[in-house]
């Protein structure tokens, strides 16, 4: 039975072509204003995906960095007369000689300054500053104090950030400085995500985001009404775990049909997706649509040591034109949450400029529990007082408990048995 670690790599070897493809060819213009908004509806995590040079000199002309006095340093120790204020914004002027400008920060320095001292120096402060007729500029002034110069932050054609550096607030600020309107950027990976099962309750009409810009489309034959019916959990828990992640969602719900299956999956992920996600349909039942469907084509099931989450699968299948990766999780809500955060996120995140792996840390437990000792199991919890207590039981329908935890709980392999102040892996999820 392949480990945690086997099967991670096994995705990465499948998914990271397609990764470093759009890295290499995938280039996007976006307006720098139009990130901005997708930073504020939860959409950022970009990359860039060429390098952005600023066309102008940062700062792009000498400004004090203090609400003071402009003066010129040779001055040091004379009694100089009070000229005109300097306010931002205003053009820059030449400074007469004897005269000491008022100056605000970053207003421009008036040629023949070299030096600001601050107002408070003086023991006053604006806008009673602005009243004085002569002030005594005081001895030993150094030449550029407090002065920001031309080009000091970079000069133009320098570098603002490479090719692969993540969209920062930061970076959007400074590109807004330099007036660059337009970035390229690394497009957003896409994934079709494919939730099975003739149980799915029909979905409502989606309405499109700026994190998946194309609606939820329901599959052909798709239950509505019926008592024995159930909410689609997978398809929006996963479509929100890769939003957090920087991809581009597009969702189907399938029924336990082969045909309508590959139907349903070929029409939406071909000529757009960069990868198909599935859940359910892979494990040992009656009705196990994914497998039927999409062994034959070279799709590789098999059972992970780790629980929840054992049944996976992998493979490069052609769908219509298109020949993609396709993973596939299993069915249950919470073994398809810890088969994303396991397999897919740390790929997903370290694409979109985020840490790959999740904050860890190794913490005693709280609470005694057992453990297959053949699997890998990863538990729900909380951290209280330096300490993880484990939240909910160990089953994979538990999706409300996952929802109330802070942390996913690792109880590696070999250990049959977890006791209070066992030293175990946690990872924060929030």
């Amino acid at each position: 039975m392949p480990t945690i670690d086997d099967h991670r790599a096994t995705v990465a070897a499948l998914v990271a072509p397609a990764l470093d493809a759009l890295r290499r060819n995938g280039l996007e213009e976006r307006l720098v204003d139009d990130l901005v908004d997708d930073a504020g509806a939860g959409a950022g995590h970009r990359v860039l995906g060429r390098a952005v040079a600023t066309p102008i000199d940062l700062p792009p002309f000498d400004n004090s960095q203090m609400d003071g006095f402009a003066l010129r340093s040779t001055d040091a120790g004379v009694r100089l007369r009070v000229g005109r204020p300097i306010p931002a914004g205003v053009v820059r002027r030449s400074l007469a000689v004897g005269e000491a400008a008022p100056i605000m920060t970053g207003a421009p320095i008036p040629d023949g300054a070299d030096v600001v001292v601050p107002v408070e120096a003086f023991g006053v402060r604006f806008p009673a500053a602005l009243d004085l007729p002569e002030l005594t500029a005081p001895v030993g002034l150094v030449p550029g104090t407090f002065v920001r110069t031309r080009g000091s932050d970079l000069p133009a054609g320098g570098v603002l950030a490479p090719a692969g550096a993540p969209v920062t607030p930061a970076l959007l600020g400074v590109l807004a400085a330099a007036g660059v309107e337009r970035a390229g950027l690394v497009r957003r990976p896409r994934v079709l995500v494919v939730s099975t099962g003739s149980e799915l309750a029909a979905p409502e009409p989606a309405t499109p985001s700026p994190a998946t810009p194309t609606p939820a489309t329901p599959g052909p034959g798709m239950p509505s009404g019926s008592a024995s019916t159930i909410g689609d959990a997978n398809g929006t828990s996963l479509r929100a775990a890769l939003a957090e992640v920087g991809a581009a969602t597009r969702a189907v719900r399938v029924p336990d049909d082969v045909d309508g299956f590959l139907g349903a999956v070929t029409d939406a992920a071909d000529g757009w997706a960069d990868l198909v996600l599935t859940t359910g349909g892979i494990s040992m039942g009656a009705y196990e649509v994914v497998r039927e469907a999409l062994e034959p084509r070279g799709l590789v099931v098999t059972s992970v040591a780790m629980q929840p989450g054992g049944p996976q699968a992998t493979g490069t299948v052609v769908l219509g034109d298109s020949t993609l990766p396709v993973i596939a999780f299993p069915g249950n809500p919470v073994s398809a949450l810890v088969s994303f955060e396991v397999f897919l996120r740390p790929l997903f995140a370290a694409h979109a400029g985020m840490p790959s792996d999740r904050p860890s840390m190794t913490l005693p437990a709280a609470d005694a529990a057992p453990s297959p000792a053949g699997k890998h199991q990863v538990r729900r919890g909380t951290v209280r007082d330096g300490r993880v207590s484990f939240v909910g039981g160990a089953s994979s329908h538990l999706l409300a408990h996952y929802a109330d935890a802070t942390h996913l709980v690792h109880v590696p392999l070999g250990v049959d048995r977890v006791e209070p102040g066992d030293p175990l892996t946690v990872w924060s999820i929030r």
